[in-house]
């Protein structure tokens, strides 16, 4: 698995399984899975209720602890210090870990500098092996990145050939985070699966449009977590390291950047009180 290098050293998986939307009684099944063929980074939260899953398949798979890289998110609910602290190691006990391999604020809502303090006390103590955001745009993430001891390693927003993050990208690096991606299928979105240049450059490489989508992320230096309950396309999803994009293809697939979100944007008011309402 090609891997990319955080600020701190640690070797972190380019592509790993989301479970994302994944139900609590599906979630131990499908993670066997993906790490039956072969995912070693497994993406949950604390807001999925499926972490219990993901530590049950992780202590059944076998597979030495070492080898896997957990990732996990503070919910709005548990912003602020002392909530971040608890909720941490509640984490730590549904996953059945010592550590975690990277933990990230969720939402840029609540009290998350409190949490980010959280974060850095357990990171020092060994708690987790990486510290980062997720879903913070250039000025909050700017904000806490000047703001705070130890950098985000991680800031994980929504990109995907519609939204490429191409500036947001650069300003990560700025300050050595690596961006990481959420929806990389756009969630179909927009006409995903069915897109004509996708398709066209997918075609000459004999891989599926989710396939080129993935390729075009990874050679961008973007970490991607693909979702699936179906084996099959688990498979799929990691057979993406055998060819690559010409410049010409990423360029082609460059135009589709539209630049904005297809789900919801960050700075709405109603997007704010409606996430801020979930965190209460």
């Amino acid at each position: 698995m090609q891997t990319v290098r955080l600020s701190n050293g640690v070797e972190m998986p380019i592509l790993g399984y989301g479970v994302y939307q994944v139900t609590p009684e599906e979630c131990e099944r499908c993670v066997s899975d993906a790490l039956s063929v072969g995912y070693r980074m497994i993406d949950t939260a604390q807001a999925y209720y499926n972490e219990e899953g993901v530590g049950n398949a992780v202590k059944k798979s076998g597979i030495p602890r070492d080898e896997l890289f957990l990732v996990t998110k503070v919910w709005i609910s548990n912003a602020g210090y002392e909530k971040a602290k608890a909720s941490i190691d509640e984490s730590l006990r549904k996953l059945q870990t010592d550590y975690i391999d990277l933990l990230l604020i969720h939402q840029p809502f609540n009290d998350y500098y409190g949490t980010y303090r959280a974060m850095e006390e357990a990171y020092r103590a060994g708690k987790l092996r990486a510290i980062g955001v997720s879903n913070f745009y250039p000025d909050r993430f700017i904000d806490i990145a000047e703001f705070c001891d130890i950098k985000p390693m991680v800031n994980q927003v929504e990109t995907h050939v519609f939204n490429q993050q191409v500036e947001a990208q650069r300003i990560m690096k700025e300050y050595g985070t690596q961006i990481m991606s959420w929806g990389p299928f756009a969630e179909g979105r927009n006409g995903f699966f069915s897109n004509p240049v996708l398709k066209a450059i997918g075609g000459k490489y004999g891989k599926s449009v989710a396939q080129t989508a993935l390729r075009f992320l990874i050679q961008r230096g973007v970490v991607v977590i693909p979702k699936s309950t179906h084996k099959e396309r688990m498979v799929q999803n990691l057979d993406v390291f055998d060819f690559s994009l010409s410049a010409e293809d990423m360029e082609a697939i460059g135009k589709l950047d539209n630049g904005e979100s297809l789900f919801f944007s960050h700075y709405a008011p109603d997007t704010v009180k409606f996430l801020t309402s979930l965190g209460k």
